[in-house]
């Protein structure tokens, strides 16, 4: 009842921003933030372009895709569970991508990791808040991983552990402007399944192992890292993971192949482009 008050509340706030700020046009990416503005805008007659990045739409996207004049979406499939009437407005313009993390320079990663290029590198991150599921797998597997991998370890904040010290492990809270060096000295990256890492790991040809988040979401990242098995030939794994299980489904990740997909595009350039139209 509150979030229905304040999108309300909202879009009075939007509708006095627009007027002001006077858009030519309103692109939104989803979330509880844009909604309010798409309807404002929409009010206004303003054009409204909205971004989908999964593969299932998200709530917000699916109650702005009827204010909206175009609807972006990362996946070609999506546009086949749109209703007709949202169907016809969909684009399939990929997914954007930060240039800058494509562009990592491998010496200066293994500087800043002090690991080496003798053994394989694996990076492990559970997205910008860590992963509590994947730090705990990753420490229960420590020593058996270290055997013939080095890893990379991206906890989150406050989730660091001062008391493992092993030769080949570097484990940081965040990575920023070192991640793009870090991808390049990666050979292999254990991830959550948002749609923008997956995009990204995607675009770098690495192989990967994708543990998608399924508890509190609407099984957004299950369906992301579906499609990214189908296409880029990765390994997934669900559910309640033992230490076995996590062990087992890195050394299988490792050891696919990674297909060469076509389909998997750069949206920056598109979605730029239809903006500008």
């Amino acid at each position: 009842f509150r979030d229905a008050v304040r999108v309300i509340q909202g879009i009075g706030e939007a509708k006095k921003i627009l007027k002001e700020f006077k858009p030519d046009k309103v692109f939104c990416k989803g979330g509880y933030v844009s909604l309010p503005v798409a309807i404002a805008a929409h009010s206004l007659k303003i054009p409204v372009i909205l971004h989908e990045s999964d593969f299932t739409p998200g709530m917000a996207n699916k109650i702005a895709m009827r204010f909206a004049n175009k609807i972006c979406l990362s996946f070609e499939e999506t546009k086949n569970s749109l209703k007709a009437k949202y169907a016809e407005k969909a684009v399939f313009t990929g997914n954007p991508v930060r240039k800058w993390i494509l562009k990592g320079n491998a010496e200066a990663g293994f500087k800043f990791t002090k690991l080496n290029d003798y053994r394989p590198i694996i990076l492990v991150m559970g997205g910008s808040q860590g992963a509590q599921q994947i730090n705990k797998l990753v420490r229960e597997s420590l020593d058996e991983l270290l055997k013939r991998y080095q890893i990379v370890h991206v906890t989150g904040r406050g989730n660091l552990d001062i008391g493992i010290h092993k030769t080949g492990y570097a484990q940081y809270e965040y990575l920023d402007e070192q991640l793009p060096d870090v991808y390049a000295t990666s050979d292999m990256v254990v991830t959550r399944g948002g749609a923008n890492s997956l995009f990204e790991i995607a675009l770098m040809r690495k192989k990967a192992l994708i543990i998608p988040l399924a508890m509190a979401t609407r099984g957004d990242q299950l369906e992301n890292a579906k499609y990214f098995v189908r296409e880029m030939g990765w390994s997934m794994l669900a559910g309640d993971i033992e230490r076995k299980d996590f062990i087992d489904g890195v050394e299988l990740a490792f050891r696919n192949e990674v297909n060469k997909s076509a389909r998997i595009e750069n949206g920056v350039e598109n979605i730029v482009n239809l903006l500008l139209r």
